[in-house]
């Protein structure tokens, strides 16, 4: 009796939760991840950047930041937090498609970046790359 009950228990518990279905990215976002990647792997060789929350708030703050990355699951108050300083120094942001550790292996480090500011891109146009896949920045919506 107690087989028949926890197998039907099991059965009403599948049909309510199935498994999630992941949607794989299409070609286009790849190649755009891609070319994003090896853009900031040269900025990480040839440029100024900082890691992590504190530095980048303290870069924002000072003027000195050209483009904010940040994560995916990076946390909402956070991120809404970066986006108003970044507004504030009129400077670009990029919302990175894959999670922290992804943006840690895309810099080249083996440890986990929530966010990450560039202050010079040195021989990499990822300011110009980024602003093709982002949203339009506060100096552009000044202008019109």
């Amino acid at each position: 009796y107690q087989r028949r009950v926890r197998k039907q228990w099991y059965q009403r518990r599948v049909r309510a939760h199935p498994p999630q279905q992941f949607k794989m990215p299409s070609k286009k976002a790849k190649k755009a991840q891609e070319n994003i990647n090896s853009r900031l792997a040269l900025c990480m060789k040839s440029g100024k950047y900082t890691l992590g929350y504190k530095s980048t708030l303290k870069t924002l703050r000072s003027g000195g930041a050209k483009l904010v990355i940040i994560s995916s699951n990076c946390p909402p108050l956070r991120k809404s937090e970066l986006e108003y300083y970044a507004m504030l120094a009129k400077c670009y942001i990029h919302h990175y498609t894959g999670n922290n550790i992804d943006l840690g292996t895309a810099c080249g480090k083996y440890f986990r970046v929530s966010t990450l500011t560039i202050t010079d891109p040195g021989d990499s146009d990822i300011i110009r790359t980024c602003l093709l896949y982002t949203s339009p920045s506060p100096r552009d919506r000044q202008k019109s």
